[in-house]
């Protein structure tokens, strides 16, 4: 979900990073060694043209091929976002059209990405990671109203910025509340302090195709890459300086970054995995978007680009 711009309207305070963050090549080293992973990819979105996302709204192929719902949602400060989601086991994807939610994240080539810890603390010791890297991590807390007017703790977020061009990521970590609320269709813990992924997505993508994001690719500006870097790297991460870029690994989902102007911004593509393999190829055109499934246990989802 987006939550970049509730940040802005409900932050009572401007937090400066005291590190410079002028280019993609000051904001990472060569290599990084990274600590003990904390922060595991958890699910992206895009602002999509809105031809495709239309298209996914309607398309009967996602509905067997997916755990799919469309849904409107209210978060912290009464803001609203209608998302198409496409849920796996510990994963899953929040594509929006132009307009689907307001303001600056609502514009074509939007994105954002959410990382979250595994077990209940762990968001804390991310942020004390950041603070030892120079970079002052902004809190804040997301709610969720299910549509009784009282809103619901969701999940704690950490950021290392306010000020983005059109791309943003954020670690998360799940309140108890949440959890403990029927409505959210949760799981049991699995063990003591068990906020994780899996625990959070229901188990509905046992009966579907996609199982889980295995790669994504997202096209953002240079200052963008610089705030996100610090995230990652704080998280455990293992990141790296590619052309053009930066690919982070880790913790099954590999995340590529490619800089770009603001007006080629936006989500790229998505490589899934499948609950079973598919002897064949299946490539099913969806708006502008081709989602190409198969032979294995891949596919491979690619979007428009901008500019």
């Amino acid at each position: 979900m987006t939550i970049r711009r509730t940040l802005r309207k409900t932050l009572l305070f401007t937090a400066a990073l005291t590190v410079a963050l002028s280019g993609v090549a000051t904001a990472q080293a060569e290599t990084t060694t990274p600590e003990r992973q904390l922060l595991f990819f958890n699910h992206s979105y895009g602002v999509l043209d809105r031809e495709t996302a239309d298209a996914i709204e309607h398309s009967a192929y996602l509905r067997d091929f997916a755990s799919f719902e469309v849904r409107t949602t209210t978060g912290s400060g009464g803001e609203k976002w209608t998302g198409r989601y496409l849920r796996g086991r510990e994963t899953y994807l929040e594509l929006f059209g132009v307009g689907d939610v307001a303001g600056q994240d609502g514009t074509l080539g939007a994105a954002g990405m959410g990382v979250s810890v595994e077990r209940s603390g762990d968001l804390a010791t991310v942020a004390d990671r950041l603070k030892d890297e120079g970079v002052t991590p902004l809190k804040f807390l997301q709610t969720r109203d299910f549509g009784d007017g009282v809103p619901v703790p969701w999940f704690d977020a950490v950021f290392t910025t306010e000020k983005y061009d059109g791309f943003g990521a954020w670690g998360m970590e799940y309140r108890p509340e949440y959890f403990a609320d029927a409505r959210s269709k949760t799981e049991p813990a699995r063990f003591p302090g068990d906020v994780g992924r899996e625990r959070y997505l229901n188990n509905d993508y046992r009966d579907h195709q996609m199982r889980d994001v295995a790669g994504i690719h997202l096209a953002v500006t240079e200052g963008d890459l610089a705030s996100t870097v610090p995230l990652l790297k704080a998280g455990g991460f293992a990141v790296r300086t590619v052309p053009g870029g930066v690919v982070a690994t880790r913790g099954g989902t590999t995340i590529r970054f490619e800089a770009v102007p603001r007006a080629a911004a936006g989500l790229r593509q998505v490589e899934l995995t499948l609950n079973r393999p598919v002897a064949g190829r299946h490539e099913e055109r969806i708006g502008h978007s081709t989602l190409v499934v198969g032979p294995g246990f891949r596919a491979v989802w690619t979007f428009p680009a901008n500019g």
